[in-house]
């Protein structure tokens, strides 16, 4: 990796608490979806144990209505890197009952994989999963701690959290209990795609501009597919967009754009004017709908 010691105080930190996660937990788990921040995570990774291997494997909570763009970068980039990935399916929740398929105008799955993720912690005992969620990105995670503790129902609580003075993180944790880590917490989307860009990371095609079937609701653009339900006079369209943020099908929408590079992105970030979470369907349903699900151990 040539550019393995070119640093940033941002990729300082990260390496900093990935490397005190190994040194206080013993079983990591690194939370995978595909998307942009996640990848980035698995590139600091790469920095902070190199020339050893990272040290714990990838979880992805696979919905199900995934795109399938990104189910092929996550497949590729594990063989290429030799990581271990474990996948666990939200299906097999909805076939054993644990949850209900939801129906309807705004029906998605984003909610059914609280119930899966807290299944993978208990089968494999994970005491502390990894992930790419930023303050900036919306209100309920601008309040998390960067070792974030959950109770034994894999609960948060927001008005329960350590102080974390002077970079001094702290892992003790009961039985029964895990912690959510996010080392890319202080970083904002630009920081994301700039690093993107000086490493020269590879990402899925879709964060960049192409053809796409799609269908306009409420003012945004979702993606036409059999995961979609759609109202029969909803028209489907072709339009040139691209995702800002990647979750599956049915919580994602397109944003209209001509950027086809990293650094087109870049320039566009740099002059847009809403945030990156505002093409996320999900976060719709209410005004606390963010906090409603981690208080319930969603990510």
């Amino acid at each position: 990796m040539s550019t393995i010691l070119k640093t940033n105080a941002l990729e300082s930190e990260a390496i900093y608490i990935f490397r005190e996660v190994i040194s206080q937990f013993d079983k990591p788990v690194l939370l995978f979806s595909g998307g942009k921040d996640s990848i980035t995570l698995v590139r600091l990774a790469q920095k902070a144990f190199f020339p050893a291997k990272i040290p714990f494997p990838l979880l992805h909570v696979d919905t199900g209505h995934n795109f399938p763009e990104t189910i092929e970068f996550r497949d590729r980039l594990v063989a290429e890197l030799g990581l271990e990935l474990i996948v666990r399916n939200v299906q097999d929740a909805i076939d054993e009952g644990k949850v209900v398929e939801e129906t309807g105008k705004y029906s998605s799955r984003n909610s059914l994989q609280t119930t899966t993720l807290l299944d993978a912690i208990e089968e494999f005992k994970f005491d502390a999963c990894i992930g790419g969620a930023r303050r900036d990105e919306e209100k309920a995670r601008a309040k998390e701690r960067i070792f974030s503790v959950r109770d034994d129902f894999g609960q948060w609580d927001e008005k329960n959290q350590r102080p974390e003075l002077f970079d001094l993180l702290n892992g003790k944790i009961e039985n029964g209990q895990n912690v959510r880590v996010f080392p890319i917490s202080n970083w904002t989307e630009l920081d994301v795609w700039s690093y993107i860009e000086q490493e020269q990371i590879e990402i899925p095609s879709i964060y960049f501009s192409h053809k796409r079937k799609v269908f306009i609701r409420d003012g945004m653009i979702w993606s036409h597919s059999p995961f979609v339900y759609q109202e029969e006079d909803e028209e489907i369209e072709e339009r040139i967009v691209r995702f800002r943020t990647v979750g599956d099908m049915s919580c994602t929408a397109a944003v209209d754009s001509y950027a086809a590079t990293i650094a087109e992105v870049v320039g566009e970030i740099r002059s847009s004017t809403i945030s990156e979470r505002g093409a996320r369907i999900d976060d719709k349903r209410s005004e606390a709908a963010m906090e409603k699900r981690k208080q319930q151990g969603y990510f």
